[in-house]
């Protein structure tokens, strides 16, 4: 059995327009509205995971240097 306990909250004319316009575009309640969004604000911060590290590779290097115009223009032309 869940229970929910009645509560008044003071909120803005703008932000009580916007949420009730967001509601009914979800299908959903005020009050499920702002439960989520205190669930959310509630929740545990996730935790920084540590990432595997990028693969390496050999690109073969370099086939033109870039600062040079002539050289670059025609490797891309090729």
């Amino acid at each position: 059995m869940v229970f929910h306990m009645k509560t008044t909250l003071n909120i803005s004319d703008s932000v009580m327009r916007a949420l009730k316009r967001e509601a009914a575009k979800q299908g959903k309640t005020m009050s499920e509205l702002v439960e989520a969004a205190l669930r959310a604000l509630l929740a545990d911060p996730p935790k920084n995971e540590e990432l595997p590290p990028l693969p390496a590779f050999n690109s073969g290097g370099a086939r033109v240097n870039v600062a040079n115009r002539d050289a670059l223009y025609d490797v891309m032309e090729r």
